[in-house]
């Protein structure tokens, strides 16, 4: 990478630290930046910074928001007493792209996972117990992972909300749509039927 001057070289390191983006990926996104007008990569910079002198926690359901309450949370049309558990905002997300749900969220922030130090102290459960209490919530729907972890969160929180009289579901998982059995691997078809339902 000598080949390429110093500030070039120090743009590509800067892209490579991201997620996702390996030497190749930053080198052309460096070259792209490079052959926009200045105004354009000014604006990338300013887009960065404001993000990070913005971008706050919402103080309801601890959403990402520029605001103390996130879109949602600020939201008449929205089911208050309808509540969505998700470990991260981009599970939120996920959700609401499928315009599948019209209630509002609680953002956990993690999962418990014991093997990595994480325990109910960790998470944003007593906040979601605080509110409902007072917020006169009437169900709480867990969405949060299939995996291990995932499952002992909602278990958790399921035993922790019992005693408040809330109703606590959780969402469905098993055989995705157009998935062929013979690939799908037994723990998903062992949930698929205990979750089964008529039609």
């Amino acid at each position: 990478m000598d080949y390429y001057p110093g500030s070039i070289r120090n743009l590509i390191r800067t892209l490579a630290r991201l997620p996702g983006i390996g030497q190749k990926t930053a080198e052309r996104l460096a070259m792209h930046i490079l052959q926009q007008p200045v105004e354009e990569a000014n604006q990338l910079a300013r887009s960065i910074v404001d993000l990070k002198k913005r971008l706050r926690l919402c103080s309801c359901c601890f959403s990402l928001s520029d605001d103390d309450l996130c879109r949602i949370c600020r939201d008449p049309s929205r089911d208050n007493g309808l509540v969505c558990v998700v470990e991260q905002p981009a599970d939120m997300a996920s959700i609401e792209k499928s315009g599948a749900f019209n209630g509002r969220y609680h953002i956990l922030g993690g999962c418990l996972s014991p093997m990595d130090g994480v325990g109910p102290e960790d998470i944003r459960i007593t906040e979601l117990t605080h509110r409902v209490q007072k917020e006169g919530v009437s169900e709480i729907i867990l969405a949060t992972g299939t995996n291990v972890e995932g499952e002992s969160t909602a278990a958790y929180i399921a035993g922790i909300l019992s005693p408040l009289g809330v109703k606590v579901s959780r969402i469905a998982s098993g055989v995705p749509m157009g998935g062929d059995l013979k690939y799908v691997d037994q723990v998903t078809l062992k949930r698929a039927m205990e979750s089964r339902h008529g039609i």
